[in-house]
């Protein structure tokens, strides 16, 4: 295997994860066994991004890709990425509410982010730390990035959470669900049933209302359910996943419509504050923010969304 960064010849895009626990280190494998990038597996704790980035790479024989998985406790070596993801923070636990994370986890973010900027200016970054929507707001004050570099994961993970939930129950491929989740990611996301489908058709047709409210709230729950569950800790298969596609939109160039946590400058009605809502990735990062045809109800249930953010941004008391 290679010894430095420099003796790579090859163009291959550079991606570096921040925060080497359960979500950081099983991104950093999903991405390099797709062997599109090379990624730099970061942390504060000395050995812990090594000793995962060396497990991952022993594997490239079994799974056959030939990326390479590098670990460091140093930001000199992530020094060019093209993309940057930000896992690191304080992971909520049971009982705890996104907002109780807030306070902490923004002086967490608030240094990566510096760092990040100082060693690669040029990137996209794509924020996981929790809360999210707040976490990408304050990273893209802290960077000065124009706001279509810096997004965060949201809507990707619950719509496939929400999706799962539609095929088990329904007993269909989860490739022929598609649907609709918006706003906040969290307790305040909006989950719209008469766009979510099943080969076109919508889940208000194929199921009484009283299943879709539960599926709808199973939905907004999903992540506290994994957490109960675990009684330590909280998910990252589904998680990485969804990271990993949007980081393989964008340096592919793939242009694929997902929900993002995105800055909204006029969108929707918005301005100023971050929350999720569809979008297109390609390698600029946010080409294109898509706006949905909502009923007045709708609107006035994100627009309660988007309040509940800028709560937790006026809490961060940014100035």
């Amino acid at each position: 295997m290679w010894s430095s960064w420099e003796r790579r010849t090859d163009k291959i895009a550079k991606i570096t994860v921040i925060g080497a626990g359960n979500v950081g280190a099983t991104c950093a494998q999903r991405i390099v066994e797709k062997a599109y990038a090379d990624v730099v597996l970061l942390d504060i704790i000395e050995g812990l991004p090594q000793g995962k980035a060396l497990d991952i790479l022993e594997s490239s024989p079994i799974i056959n890709f030939n990326s390479r998985v590098t670990g460091t406790n140093d930001y000199r070596d992530t020094a060019g990425s093209d993309v940057v993801v930000i896992t690191s923070g304080l992971g909520r636990k049971p009982g705890m509410s996104r907002e109780d994370l807030l306070l902490a986890n923004r002086d967490i973010v608030s240094a990566v982010v510096r760092n990040v900027v100082s060693h690669s200016p040029d990137c996209i970054i794509i924020m996981v730390t929790n809360p999210v929507d707040a976490m990408t707001y304050l990273a893209l004050r802290i960077s000065s990035f124009p706001s279509y570099r810096v997004f965060g994961l949201s809507g990707v993970l619950d719509s496939a959470r929400l999706r799962t939930f539609v095929a088990a129950a329904l007993n269909v491929p989860v490739a022929d669900v598609a649907v609709y989740v918006l706003g906040e990611h969290g307790k305040n996301m909006i989950v719209i049933p008469r766009l979510c489908t099943v080969k076109g058709t919508p889940i208000t047709r194929l199921l009484p209302p009283d299943r879709v409210n539960k599926l709808v709230e199973r939905t907004v729950n999903a992540g506290a359910e994994v957490i109960g569950l675990l009684k330590a800790g909280g998910a990252f298969y589904a998680p990485s996943a969804a990271v990993a596609q949007m980081v393989e939109s964008v340096v592919l160039d793939k242009k694929q419509v997902l929900p993002c946590a995105a800055y909204l400058n006029g969108e929707y009605g918005f301005r100023d504050t971050v929350i999720g809502v569809p979008v297109k990735l390609g390698k600029q990062g946010i080409e294109e923010i898509i706006e949905l045809d909502l009923t007045s109800e709708e609107k006035a249930r994100l627009a309660s969304s988007a309040e509940a953010v800028r709560e937790l941004i006026r809490a961060m008391k940014l100035g």
